[in-house]
């Protein structure tokens, strides 16, 4: 039996041909385990979610628009539950094995789907991306993965988790395949044009690693190159932080309205860590949803006044390659908080972004980020394929 590193969805494994001829025909894909399937459940991650909803009469919008283009779905991968996660350990399902970084986590929560990409099981895979689903683990993984404008897909058939952050996100191991399936998702055409200025985030990059600054000066410098004008500037001038604060203020509290419903009707298991968040997240007070609601609307203001039109930033995805597997939860949380505070601008302010893949630590993966204006989505997938990683 071969291989298929964990990364799927234990029992019977989904297959749907796609439509012959199509844009996307021979390309083969996995779903997160939060897109709908028709006729097959949903079961996000949790062993109590698919048991209490119904099985879908309909695929999820990107599962549909991937299978009309041609693409063949081989299977749904494993989540974090509930994409309550950003390190990919599932205690209910299993853990997908990284293939870029054996025994070392890799990253969730769109886990499997980034595990199965890595590993040559499919070409391309569905993710989401709240708090930094796929760009984490693209990261951790040496994918490209994209994050894009917030409300700019369709997110019908796509489990919700916190509405205002939730988007639909996909993976790919080489630049041509990111693109093919890009143009087809995004709805329109890879442009030729290049971005003509480069802001490089020097807060982002002080907060990394030394060796993940380093690690990834070689792709900053052919980002230069290409680009051009180029300046350093911190992206958020009141802390990266506080933007990450207001992230874990406003992204738990939706989740907890998202979900609250189901709590109390189905009392679902949970693990630890997810289970204890949901239950804080109602105690937030109101005066902290409301502080950290202005620093949303700031933070969107600085990104604005930083990426007018043919402007890009430049990040490292991650502060670190991905942690090994099994750590304690007190040797954890330091981590969560320093990958969040690298991706909490993605759920506060909504710009697309794309991890780009060829640096190593040690041989462990980790990715560079560009941002975009908003609907710039195109565009940041051209600067991936002009890169040729």
């Amino acid at each position: 039996m071969s291989d298929d590193f964990g990364a799927f969805v234990p029992g019977t494994r989904v297959r749907i041909e796609g439509r012959p001829g199509g844009p996307l025909a021979g390309l083969t894909f996995a779903a997160k385990d939060l897109f709908d399937v028709a006729g097959h459940p949903t079961g996000g991650g949790n062993p109590d979610w698919g048991r209490t909803h119904p099985v879908p009469a309909r695929h999820a919008w990107a599962v549909e628009t991937l299978l009309d283009c041609g693409a063949t779905l081989i299977g749904k991968t494993i989540t974090d539950e509930v994409s309550l996660g950003i390190l990919g350990e599932n205690p209910f399902e299993g853990t997908p094995r990284n293939p870029r970084a054996p025994g070392h986590v890799p990253g969730g929560s769109s886990a499997g789907s980034a595990a199965a990409v890595a590993a040559g099981l499919c070409d391309t895979a569905l993710g989401t991306d709240t708090g930094g689903s796929v760009r984490v683990p693209a990261s951790f993984c040496g994918l490209y993965g994209i994050r894009p404008t917030h409300g700019r897909l369709d997110l019908t058939g796509m489990m919700a988790q916190a509405p205002s952050s939730d988007t639909t996100g996909w993976f790919a191991r080489d630049a041509a395949t990111f693109a093919r399936v890009s143009a087809v998702l995004l709805g329109e055409a890879i442009p030729d044009e290049l971005p003509t200025r480069l802001v490089i985030a020097s807060d982002a990059f002080a907060l990394a690693d030394p060796e993940t600054a380093a690690a990834l000066e070689p792709l900053v410098a052919r980002l230069r190159a290409l680009i051009g004008d180029v300046r350093e500037e911190a992206l958020a001038p009141p802390g990266l932080a506080a933007w990450a604060r207001a992230q874990r203020t406003l992204q738990p509290y939706e989740a907890w309205e998202t979900f609250r419903e189901w709590i109390d009707q189905a009392n679902p298991r949970f693990q630890f860590t997810v289970a204890r968040n949901l239950a804080l997240a109602p105690l937030i007070p109101a005066s902290e949803r409301g502080w950290a609601a202005l620093v949303r609307q700031e933070a969107r203001g600085r990104l604005r006044q930083l990426l007018p039109p043919g402007t890009i930033i430049c990040l490292p995805t991650t502060p670190f390659p991905a942690p090994l597997c099994g750590q304690p939860v007190s040797v954890l949380e330091p981590l969560r908080d320093r990958i969040t505070a690298l991706c909490a601008h993605g759920g506060l302010t909504g710009v697309p972004q794309v991890s780009i893949p060829g640096a190593e630590i040690d041989g462990l993966p980790v990715g560079l980020s560009i941002l975009g204006p908003r609907g710039s989505d195109a565009m940041l997938v051209a600067v991936a394929q002009a890169l040729g990683v």
